[in-house]
């Protein structure tokens, strides 16, 4: 089987065994063209212009390229005879959603001087406004479905960058015929038929009880968004499912077997919970990079304030699928390490051989706990879980003239931690019990990091027993859509790894973080109405404009 996991900034294929899930080879593609946020991609009239604030794109041609070089690569780099593959299987950053012709072509490739004809990334956050007015009016209509979203639905989501591309761009919002996840786009390249997931359609696209969102309802927001459901597609295909076969053309690209079979499209967390063997009640995924999602399967239904969304058949058939998250994790380091980090950190770093995060965590980590005299707020990225609101900003308490960065850096890894308890125990107090709690993704190289979640949590951490665990899930998926396996649950028992109680807490440190937790709430609460850091943004981009 093959996987492909396309994220934030590559790609990565990898080979694997069916009866097992030995993972054969990798190779990675990563994107030429990243994330674009300030000026889009070349020679058009508008090329050149600056992209409005909060802004984040990506180019098709780039994950066409990673079917031409990354699977290709990992079939080579596993010896194997591509013959011997039988099935592949992809996931997708959830809320990367492009505007399409009807036969599939993206408007971007059409008008590339037009920002809204090219695909908006998971992290594209200019739709808020539009999320507020959908959150306001389905509140006061009374939609029932606002609670399966924990209240509010996000400005990531399909409809609120729908509406923001109908009333900012309404010429492209009328020549696409589709509005289309990545997800399902990339599985159209691969088959040559359109096809829709039932995991993008309920968390991202509101599709409840069989059902989106009324076509009253979308005219309500705007007269002439009353059609937008028929972009969107009806007729979900099951995760596992076969969406079709491998056509000519991607036989080309890929080097892989014409007419084999090619899995129903998928989030890249989501299908990590199958690699991590975690797709029975009460296992939490928490997938963590740049950002983490938290991904769990339940067999009861309750509404957790602030979930992304509770889908049934949204992670495995046959069970409740909820979704919660944090916008930032991983991208809040990496932006400290980037502009806050002075000069001679920088060479102290470069001569003891480690980068700018190795260095700063090694002097955090010899810390007690509330030596830097911080507390932090993980909302640079806006708040996913459970506020909903990505017009939320990041805020930092406690500093002095003495406060150095590895005292910051640490604050700043402690918030993410808190954030993760305080969904763990949302969906606790709603009901829905996290029996363990399963980490994977990048940021489980970083034992530090994971010492302290499990500190903060108060819990042992299971891991993972994969570096490719999206990957991983695809191909699991990819098994069952070949018939290798007769489902998820079985596929992911026989391929998944998880490794019980990686990380345990320690007793002294667990109650020294009960104290800094308190006071994480304090300021969380605080901040979350919003008032002072949306006014703090509405001068920026005032500023900025």
């Amino acid at each position: 089987m093959v996987g492909v996991d396309f994220g934030t900034l590559s790609g990565r294929a990898v080979v694997v065994r069916v009866a097992d899930g030995a993972e054969l080879a990798d190779a990675v593609h990563e994107y030429a063209h990243g994330v674009i946020e300030e000026r889009l991609p070349g020679d058009g009239a508008r090329s050149g212009d600056r992209l409005p604030p909060d802004w984040a794109l990506q180019s098709p041609e780039d994950w066409r390229d990673v079917l031409r070089h990354a699977v290709p690569a990992a079939v080579a780099a596993a010896g194997v005879d591509p013959a011997d593959v039988v099935g592949i299987g992809t996931d997708f950053t959830a809320c990367t959603v492009l505007p399409t012709t009807a036969a599939g072509t993206p408007l971007a490739e059409l008008r590339p001087d037009r920002p809204h004809a090219w695909p908006k990334l998971w992290k594209h956050h200019a739709a808020q406004p539009h999320a507020d007015r959908i959150n306001a009016l389905a509140a006061e209509r009374g939609e029932p479905w606002l609670a399966r979203y924990g209240g509010k639905i996000s400005s990531e989501w399909e409809w609120a960058k729908g509406l923001q591309l109908l009333e900012e761009d309404p010429d492209t919002y009328a020549a696409a015929d589709r509005w289309i996840e990545a997800a399902d786009w990339i599985v159209w390249e691969l088959t040559g038929v359109e096809s829709r997931n039932v995991c993008t359609a309920g968390y991202k696209g509101i599709h409840q009880d069989g059902a989106y969102p009324s076509e009253e309802f979308a005219a309500a927001l705007n007269p002439g968004f009353a059609g937008f459901t028929g972009k969107l597609g009806h007729d979900l295909a099951p995760l596992g499912g076969t969406a079709g076969r491998l056509t000519a053309r991607a036989a080309g690209w890929t080097g892989l077997p014409e007419g084999i079979a090619v899995a129903v499209g998928n989030v890249d967390a989501h299908v990590t919970a199958a690699a991590a063997d975690a797709v029975r009640p009460g296992r939490m995924v928490a997938i963590m990079g740049t950002s983490t999602c938290h991904v769990m399967s339940s067999d009861r239904l309750a509404e957790v304030p602030g979930m992304c969304g509770v889908v049934r058949d949204g992670i495995v058939p046959g069970l409740w699928g909820y979704e919660a998250g944090q916008s930032g994790v991983g991208d809040i380091f990496g932006w400290f390490a980037e502009t806050s980090v002075p000069e001679s950190y920088a060479r102290e770093a470069d001569t003891r051989g480690m980068s700018a995060h190795e260095y700063l965590t090694s002097l955090a980590e010899r810390q007690n706990v509330g030596e830097h005299g911080l507390v932090a707020l993980d909302w640079h990225n806006g708040n996913r879980s459970v506020l909903v609101d990505h017009d939320l900003s990041g805020v930092l308490v406690g500093q002095t003239l003495a406060t150095r960065p590895e005292d910051v850096y640490r604050a700043l890894i402690e918030a993410t931690a808190f954030g993760a308890r305080v969904i763990v125990e949302t969906f606790e107090s709603s009901g829905v019990p996290v029996e363990e709690f399963v980490v994977a993704g990048g940021l489980l190289g970083n034992r530090f990091l994971m010492q302290v979640y499990a500190d903060v949590l108060r819990r042992p951490l299971s891991a993972i027993g994969s570096g490719q665990g999206p990957a991983l899930g695809s191909a699991i998926h990819a098994a069952v859509a070949a018939g290798a396996h007769p489902d998820v649950t079985a596929a992911a028992a026989a391929m998944g790894k998880r490794i019980p109680a990686a990380f345990v807490p320690d007793p002294a440190r667990a109650d020294a973080y009960d104290r800094l937790y308190a006071e994480y709430r304090r300021l969380h609460d605080h901040f979350a109405d919003g008032s002072l850091l949306h006014r703090l943004r509405a001068i920026r981009n005032e500023a900025a404009a």
